[in-house]
């Protein structure tokens, strides 16, 4: 009896499935970097947070000309963060006038993405009555030119639009990358030239409130297995073989 070549190649798949196992088992997925805008100590004050990261590292900046402070995060049906009593929510307001600047004021963030893969956004929102009611999540891999990525946001008025979620897996350019950088930008109500105001009319001066902007990602599997594993599918065909060579042997005595 001979192993023939698709015995072979069954064995060396079998071997390359088990590689693929080990590899994605030493992957760990994990919060890279989330922001809940709490101050370290809880003061009982929800204006005064902070723009730190409270896991991992990374920065936050209000862009396209907004301004704000903190505000609490406990009213309009309350955001994810599972703090009472102080719980900080980052403040945006002047956004731009009712037909200017599409997609471009709102809250920027980076976070560095050096040695993971398949990373996913998701982040809690708060529409005052006259803002945008529309937002747009866009990534970027250079820090510089964005892309819208997913559906927009829609919001209700004086409410929190929680645990809005964008899988990003699928962009390969954001893995492994220093200069991961996302943002979400006010965007004119579709088919329209202008901003719809979530009640029903907009202001510069309305408001959106963001918590809980969270960075998950999975670790990159390390090369050094590699040669482990190779070994590992070459001794199980040397097996096979070996099997095999016994069973002949045995057929022709």
């Amino acid at each position: 009896m001979t192993l023939h070549l698709t015995n072979k190649v069954a064995v060396i798949a079998a071997g390359a499935a088990l590689g693929i196992a080990v590899l994605q088992g030493s992957a760990q997925a994990a919060t890279l970097t989330q922001w809940n805008f709490n101050t370290p100590v809880p003061d009982a004050n929800p204006a005064t947070g902070t723009l730190i990261p409270n896991i991992g590292t990374g920065t936050v900046m209000r862009i396209g000309g907004t301004t704000g402070t903190f505000a609490t995060a406990e009213d309009g049906g309350m955001s994810s963060d599972p703090r009472v009593g102080d719980d900080s929510a980052l403040d945006t307001t002047t956004y731009p006038a009712a037909t200017a600047l599409n997609k471009t004021a709102g809250v920027e963030f980076k976070v560095s993405t050096v040695g993971q893969q398949n990373v996913r956004v998701n982040f809690d929102q708060y529409f005052s009555a006259t803002s945008s009611k529309f937002s747009q999540f866009q990534y970027s891999s250079d820090g510089t030119n964005f892309v819208d990525f997913g559906s927009q946001v829609v919001g209700s008025v004086n409410t929190w639009s929680n645990n809005n979620m964008f899988n990003l897996s699928s962009i390969l350019g954001v893995n492994d990358n220093a200069n991961f950088t996302f943002r979400i930008v006010s965007a004119f109500a579709p088919g329209a030239s202008g901003y719809a105001g979530t009640g029903g009319t907009y202001a510069t001066d309305g408001s959106w409130r963001f918590d809980m902007a969270t960075v998950n990602a999975d670790a990159i599997p390390t090369p050094a297995l590699l040669p482990g594993l190779v070994g590992m599918g070459l001794g199980l065909l040397r097996k096979r073989k070996s099997e095999v060579a016994e069973l002949s042997g045995a057929e022709q005595s």
